[in-house]
């Protein structure tokens, strides 16, 4: 019995020793620090440059959208965008993260995820920089593609930077990325008006400001683009065995995958539908239109604290399930409010709308939770992203069409509702406790 124990503790330092500091988890990382301080303080700095490139990812993945929203009308009046060409420019974002998403796991692999979400920081800065001072409107849809490439990349990238840095933190890194999206959503929606002003009145300085956000992003990030891992570090996981982590997956054969993908189309039409269409519903109803503002910036703005609690809270279940049916019975409630009472309960159904938006660090969540691996983990997020955002973008425009059709908000609201049946059901599919690299692998 001695004997074989001191064999397997030859092994286990045999194996951490073949490892480079980049490749190891935090669990690997304290026997190397009592034998190498060095190298423990090289891996400290490391994560905390992670830790800064995460959060400061995340605050420049909504406000090239959203700064936009809120100057759109000067836009149009300045460049002559007609009608069609603003609803396209609405309907650009999921597009873009739907086509370009799927390449990411490719780049990963080749460069490593470090130097593309570093890449697509500096994608995002040159867009927003650019965009206002192009010229033209085909120029100004060049420019804020160029931006969205770089948003569609890092989306699927950071819930595998969370599982290799992260691999026993996934919930409290991923809520601490959502609080960070969710930060950035409410900030550029809340201050780019405000903000222009302040910088003389001209949109275009109101737009490119952001680029300065997006820029400092780029910083923490250029210490690890050498960095070419995707697979978590050794962990609690590595009982999976890797051989089965590099296990070539098909997504298309797992169920997981499937109904993780819907919920995520699902919860980013409900998504897009409020922060396009909610504003209108409230005016319509004759609330003011500063008041029918704000109400989405509460909206907007529960989704900052909640983005922290719920990853953290579904990572302790063994099935998530659960919380989409909370979820997703605060949006059936706030419809329902839309359609009977919409002024009257109007800071209601804002609330309960905001906890419903709420699905997507669930989501976000999941993805970390549905595959052991980082390779695993950057296919699932490639897929369901890629699927999801396709699968989103009629949505809002079918509402517009269902609006202008009927006169009135009771068919676009029972389609709202409609939908979030489906996406409860999805949600209770995709919480399961298993992975896909048990469905999808190619045996």
């Amino acid at each position: 019995m001695m004997d074989l124990m001191a064999s397997e503790k030859f092994r286990t330092v045999d194996t951490r020793t073949a490892m480079s500091p980049t490749e190891r988890g935090t669990d690997a990382v304290a026997g190397t620090e009592e034998t190498n301080p060095g190298a423990g303080r090289t891996r400290a700095w490391a994560t905390r440059l992670v830790v800064a490139g995460i959060l400061l990812s995340a605050l420049n993945l909504r406000p090239a959208i959203t700064s936009l929203g809120a100057l759109l009308e000067e836009v149009r009046d300045d460049l002559g965008m007609s009608g069609s060409v603003a609803g396209l420019l609405t309907s650009v974002p999921p597009l873009c993260f739907a086509v370009f998403g799927v390449t990411a796991p490719r780049l990963a692999r080749r460069f490593g995820p470090a130097a593309v979400i570093c890449a697509g920081m500096a994608a995002i800065a040159a867009g927003l920089l650019i965009r206002p001072y192009v010229g033209g409107t085909a120029g100004f849809l060049a420019a804020s593609a160029l931006a969205l490439v770089g948003i569609a990349v890092s989306n699927v990238l950071m819930p595998v930077v969370v599982k290799r840095w992260f691999p026993d933190r996934v919930g409290s890194m991923t809520g601490l990325y959502s609080m960070a999206l969710a930060l950035g959503t409410s900030l550029a929606a809340a201050v780019t008006v405000p903000l222009t002003g302040a910088l003389g009145g001209s949109w275009r300085s109101g737009l490119a400001v952001w680029a300065a956000l997006a820029a400092a992003a780029v910083l923490p990030w250029l210490p690890l683009v050498r960095d070419r891992g995707t697979a978590p570090a050794p962990s609690r996981q590595q009982a999976a065995g890797t051989a089965e982590q590099h296990a070539p997956l098909r997504m298309a054969r797992s169920r997981t995958a499937w109904a993780l993908a819907v919920f995520f189309g699902l919860q980013a039409t409900a998504a897009y539908i409020t922060m396009g269409w909610m504003p209108q519903i409230f005016r319509d109803a004759g609330v003011p239109a500063g008041t029918a503002g704000v109400l989405l910036a509460v909206t907007m703005v529960m989704g900052v604290p909640l983005a922290f609690v719920i990853p953290r809270v579904a990572t302790r279940l063994p099935h998530q399930g659960p919380i989409a049916l909370v979820l997703g019975a605060c949006g059936l409630a706030g419809y329902a409010g839309l359609y009977f009472a919409p002024a009257a309960g109007a800071w209601a159904w804002a609330l309960l709308l905001g906890v419903s938006n709420c699905a997507f660090p669930l989501a976000l969540t999941m993805v970390g939770m549905r595959a052991r691996s980082g390779p695993g983990v950057a296919q699932l997020s490639a897929f369901a992203q890629s699927t999801g955002y396709l699968i989103s973008i009629p949505g809002p425009l079918l509402v517009g069409v269902l609006y202008q059709r009927s006169g009135g908000w009771g068919l676009p609201i029972a389609l709202m509702a409609a939908l979030m049946v489906p996406q409860m059901v999805m949600g209770v599919l995709a919480g399961r406790n298993r992975t896909v690299e048990e469905e999808a692998a190619v045996r």
